[in-house]
């Protein structure tokens, strides 16, 4: 079945991090301390994921920030 664009896919920490080119830590410490980085969704017995939109939603917002309130 071909990948619908109007599902919301998931990621996992290691796709994160690779997202973002940091370690798995990293991105945990972000969950920890940063309030604007997206809360991922517990799926219970440990395992979590994060929703992409909300990614793409938190990544456009610090593109506001940098660029003055525009986001590009």
């Amino acid at each position: 079945m071909p990948w619908d664009p109007h599902e919301i896919r998931y990621l996992t920490d290691k796709m994160v991090a690779a997202r973002y080119d940091v370690s798995r830590a990293t991105i945990w410490r972000w969950t920890k301390d940063n309030p604007d980085f997206p809360a991922p969704l517990s799926l219970g017995s440990g395992s979590s994921r994060w929703a992409l939109p909300d990614l793409v939603a938190y990544e456009a917002s610090r593109r506001k920030i940098q660029t003055g309130g525009t986001a590009k």
